[in-house]
C-alpha cells in the first residue's frame, strides 16, 4: 500500500493535487480528521487485497490541531510501522494573498480581523515543522495546473526521482525591467540582434528562422555549454540551502528574440539532462516589436 499525505499552505492547491491523484487511481479523501488517520490507514493495510493500494489523505489547518499534534500522529503510524509519505505544496505569501483576493475567499486563519495576510503568516508558523518533514515540496507559485499536474505524475506514477526542486527558465526584455522573481539573471544582448535583420524583426524566438539565426551565431553554442556548466553546479548547491523553486532569467532588449532561444533551449537542456521540474516561459515574447 502507499499512502500519501497531502497538505500545505492554504490556497497553494492541495484539492487540485488530490483531484489529480484521484485521476491516477489513488482513494482520495480530504480533510480527514487527524486522529483518524491511523485507524484509516491499518485499516487499508489489513486489507492487502482490496482496492486500497494506492491512498492520498489531504491534511490541512481545518482540522484546528496545532502543528507539533500532526507531527505526533506521523509518529504513531511510523510506530505502528505504516509507511507513508508526506507531499507538501507551498506558495509565495504575495501569490496565496492574490489567490485570496481573486476568489474572494475568507482564510481559515484570518480570525475575527479577517485579514488574510495574518492568517497566512499564522498558518506559516504553524506547519514549519510539517514542511521540514515533508518527502515532497512543491511551490506551486509560479506553476500552471497542467505542471502541477506533471510533476505529480513524475512522483507518484512514474515513480521518478524528485529533487524538492522546479526551475522556471524565462525569457524577457531589459527594456520593462528585470522580471521580481528573478533568482539568477543572465544578458544574452552579446549575440546578434535579429532585430535589426527585416525579414526576421516580425517573428520571435519559437519561429524557426530566428532559432537558426540566434543558434547559428558565433559564441552561441559556447555560452549554452559554459552556463550549464554553471547551472548543474549552482543546482544541488540551492537544494542543500532547502530552496524549492529556482526562477533562472534569460534577458534581451525586447524579449522576443534571442532570450526566447536561449530560454528555451536552456530549459530543454535540463529536461534532458536532470530529474527536476522544468518548465520556459516568455514574458514578453507578445509584446509590439516596434521600431528603434
Amino acid at each position: 500500500m502507499r499512502l500519501v499525505i497531502v497538505t500545505g499552505m492554504s490556497g497553494a492547491g492541495k484539492s487540485t493535487a488530490l483531484n489529480y491523484l484521484e485521476d491516477a487511481e489513488y482513494y482520495c479523501v480530504d480533510n480527514l480528521p487527524v486522529q483518524l488517520i491511523k485507524p484509516f490507514a491499518q485499516i487499508a493495510a489489513d486489507g492487502a487485497s482490496s482496492e486500497f493500494t494506492k491512498i492520498a489523505v489531504g491534511i490541512d489547518i481545518r482540522s484546528g490541531l496545532p502543528d507539533r499534534d500532526l507531527t505526533e500522529a506521523f509518529d504513531d503510524l511510523e510506530a505502528a510501522g505504516l509507511d507513508f509519505e508526506i507531499l507538501f505544496l507551498d506558495s509565495g505569501d504575495d501569490v496565496l494573498l492574490k489567490r485570496y483576493k481573486e476568489t474572494r475567499r475568507t482564510h481559515p486563519l484570518a480570525g475575527k480581523t479577517g485579514s488574510v495576510e495574518e492568517g497566512i503568516r499564522e498558518e506559516r508558523e504553524q506547519l514549519d515543522r510539517m514542511k521540514r518533514r515533508a518527502d515532497y515540496i512543491i511551490d506551486t507559485s509560479k506553476l500552471l495546473t497542467r505542471d502541477l499536474r506533471q510533476e505529480l505524475l513524475r512522483i507518484f506514477v512514474q515513480d521518478r526521482e524528485y529533487k524538492n526542486l522546479y526551475i522556471t527558465v524565462q525569457s524577457f526584455g531589459f527594456k520593462y525591467g528585470i522580471p521580481a522573481d528573478s533568482d539568477l539573471v543572465i544578458d544574452v544582448r552579446f549575440l546578434p540582434n535579429p532585430f535589426y535583420v527585416d525579414s526576421l524583426r516580425a517573428l520571435t524566438g519559437k519561429d524557426k528562422p530566428i532559432r537558426d539565426f540566434v543558434l547559428g551565431s558565433e559564441g552561441c553554442g559556447v555560452f549554452i555549454e559554459k552556463y550549464m556548466d554553471l547551472l548543474k553546479f549552482l543546482i544541488p548547491n540551492y537544494i542543500s540551502e532547502g530552496k524549492n523553486q529556482l526562477v533562472v532569467s534569460v534577458g534581451c532588449t525586447g524579449g522576443r528574440h534571442r532570450s526566447v532561444v536561449l530560454a528555451d533551449e536552456i530549459a530543454a537542456a535540463l529536461s534532458a539532462d536532470t530529474e527536476y521540474g522544468v518548465r520556459a516561459e516568455h514574458r514578453d515574447i507578445d509584446r509590439d516589436p516596434g521600431r528603434r
